[in-house]
């Protein structure tokens, strides 16, 4: 599984986009494509939605209980 930074930086480049046009392109600050493609933390959902958009994506909130196998526990 890809992390956000890769598969952004992997579609952004994919389409021929810079940082900046990339950032005209989904309506966000360039600084939000800067702290996404680096990995940064305190990321606002609604900003990494609106680039995911772009390639038809978006970020929810999962429970890690749903994740983990059936007979695996996730400590709080």
């Amino acid at each position: 599984m890809k992390t956000l930074t890769e598969f952004v930086k992997e579609k952004r480049k994919q389409a021929g986009l810079t940082q900046e046009d990339f950032a005209l392109r989904t309506g966000v600050a360039l600084t939000v494509i800067r702290k996404i493609e680096q990995g940064k933390g305190n990321l606002n959902l609604e900003k990494a939605n609106q680039v995911l958009k772009m390639f038809g994506h978006q970020l929810a909130p999962v429970n890690l209980k749903e994740l983990a196998p059936k007979n695996e526990t996730i400590a709080p």
